[in-house]
């Protein structure tokens, strides 16, 4: 049995059919086209970045104003109503001094009016001890009044302006003591004026 040999089948082609045909004009300018779009597309993101970074820290930026804006609020808001609350006691205060002075004046202006009234030489013999337990009581009220209005004025500014400093220790047993001393010498000298005052009468009847 023959065998049969395969056939080979030659391919007419032509050289010009293996060569890849060049681009056409048309397809060059479309690719740069395109280039130019993705580059251009390239730039708008990169602004589109610098944009949105800018307006970030513009953010950021007044965010932090915003945050001390209500911090100084805050802290200014404190300081304003500690002072307006601190002044409105200190106006309180005030006025309920400057009553309390003007009452104290009014009982000074008495007491210097009853004192000046006083005149030891005026003082009829017969009752010069009823007239100095007077005296003495009228400057026993003054003094004491004055030493009241030292001790509750001694806090205040207004109270260290008129008295002054440590007026109410300085002055403190004064008037006691005056008191004292006359009552003393009066005891002292009553003899004394009894005995002037029998004279003078068996003189005056002779």
């Amino acid at each position: 049995m023959p065998t049969k040999t395969p056939r080979k089948q030659h391919l007419n082609v032509r050289e010009t059919q293996m060569e890849i045909p060049p681009a056409s004009t048309g397809s060059s300018t479309d690719f740069e086209g395109k280039l130019e779009d993705a580059q251009a597309q390239l730039e708008y993101l990169h602004h589109q970045r610098e944009q949105l970074e800018r307006q970030k820290v513009a953010l950021e930026e007044l965010n932090q104003r915003k945050q001390e804006f209500l911090n100084g609020q805050i802290d200014l808001t404190e300081r304003l109503t500690n002072a307006v609350t601190t002044i409105d006691r200190e106006l309180f205060d005030s006025k309920q001094e400057i009553e309390d002075m003007g009452q104290a004046k009014e009982s000074f202006a008495k007491h210097l009016q009853r004192i000046d009234c006083l005149n030891p030489d005026a003082w009829p013999k017969e009752n010069c001890h009823e007239e100095l337990e007077k005296a003495l009581t009228v400057l026993d009220r003054a003094d004491d009044e004055y030493h009241q209005a030292v001790a509750h004025f001694s806090g205040s500014r207004r109270g260290h302006g008129i008295f002054g400093p440590g007026a109410s220790r300085a002055h403190t047993g004064t008037a006691s003591d005056f008191s004292s001393m006359m009552r003393q010498g009066f005891a002292f000298n009553l003899p004394v004026i009894i005995l002037g005052s029998l004279a003078l009468i068996v003189f005056l009847a002779k």
